[in-house]
């Protein structure tokens, strides 16, 4: 029998000191990243502060791209990008669950489908083992800046002046000026109208990406989805209807499922992935990786999409986040935005209600 006496002493202390250190150093790297150490530093509370100064407070909604569906459906892949990543929802054959959700930009629920020219799309594929991916995608072909210091300035500059509810010509002519990567954007906003429809937009994806293979050789990336209906693209809202996109979509789904081709471009050298102002050149090659299937639709207050955070650096194995700084951004923010409509539907009448950990970002 070993005498107890004679037993090295327990290394139980260090490694209670070193999970407590681990905790301190990322208590302290999120206290930085929430702009708790440096109040004079951009956050994402500051930032989505001033998304609800320009939207104004709609408790219970998302802070930005309030007003939307929920759809559900599910990505058939035909393996056409398999051997460029070794994420499963590209196996040829493969079938994932898909939980979408469609909307307009801004932070008002209620403002007419035809106020913004710009449809959104987000994704949540449920890949197997409990991987996620998860896109938000845009139907635009650039975004209009570069960095989250530029987007929270342009945020500033177009907020509404009081005095007339609109933002002030003088201050958003003023930023226009001194950021002139907001040309591309610029020029294609000058000549887009609302759509009839969200079936027949293009989605773009805008950030780049890194597809990696079984060799794990990384391939910058970037996706969108292009509609197989096309009819009545760019026509306009329909006469007096503020709320002509949801019964599209009712109308349209009733008749069948809807599709989209879910088209990869691959980057050469040079192409930047760190600026989502800047198209890739057209020549670009494009694999169409399969086709995405939305088979019903369902109100955002009570579908499956209303719990869902479409965070776009929630990428399985075989995807990676590029070096653009808004992706970290954009996630930071929209955790922000989670916490806050989640925290008030709570305390909204009749809201009680019961949740998953696989709800959460």
């Amino acid at each position: 029998m070993t005498d107890p006496s004679r037993q090295p002493p327990s290394n139980q202390p260090w490694r209670w000191a070193l999970i407590g250190l681990a905790v301190v150093v990322l208590a302290g790297a999120f206290a930085y990243v929430a702009g708790w150490l440096t109040p004079q530093r951009l956050s994402s509370r500051r930032l989505v502060d001033t998304l609800q100064e320009g939207g104004g407070v709609h408790p219970g909604f998302r802070r930005n791209h309030a007003k939307g569906v929920c759809v559900v459906g599910y990505f058939e892949s035909n393996g056409e990008a398999a051997s460029y990543s070794t994420a499963s929802v590209f196996a040829a054959g493969s079938r994932t669950p898909v939980v979408g959700r469609f909307a307009l930009p801004g932070g008002n629920p209620y403002a007419p489908d035809s106020s913004v020219p710009i449809r959104s799309f987000a994704l949540r594929f449920a890949l197997p083992h409990g991987e996620q991916w998860r896109t938000g995608m845009n139907s635009m072909p650039v975004f209009p800046v570069a960095t989250p210091q530029a987007f929270y300035d342009q945020l500033v500059a177009t907020l509404p002046d009081p005095a007339t509810g609109k933002p002030d010509p003088k201050k958003a002519g003023a930023f226009f000026a001194s950021h002139p990567e907001t040309g591309a954007f610029l020029a294609w906003v000058k000549t887009a109208k609302p759509s009839a429809s969200y079936v027949t937009e293009t989605y773009e994806a805008l950030n780049a990406f890194y597809f990696v293979d079984g060799t794990g050789k990384r391939h910058a990336v970037r996706w969108k989805v292009t509609p197989v209906a096309t009819d009545d693209a760019g026509t306009g809202p329909q006469a007096g209807d503020p709320d002509y996109l949801a019964k599209d979509l009712q109308q349209r789904l009733a008749q069948g499922p809807l599709r989209w081709h879910l088209r990869v471009t691959l980057a050469e050298p040079g192409d930047p992935t760190n600026d989502a102002t800047k198209q890739w050149p057209a020549d670009r090659h494009t694999i169409d990786a399969g086709t995405l299937v939305i088979e019903s639709e369902q109100p955002q207050d009570s579908g499956p999409c209303r719990d869902v955070n479409y965070d776009p650096t929630i990428v399985p194995e075989g995807i990676a986040i590029s070096d653009d700084p808004l992706l970290p951004a954009r996630s930071a923010a929209y955790a922000v935005s989670y916490l806050r409509r989640t925290s008030e539907e709570a305390h909204l009448p009749g809201a009680a209600r019961a949740t998953t950990p696989s709800e959460h970002p």
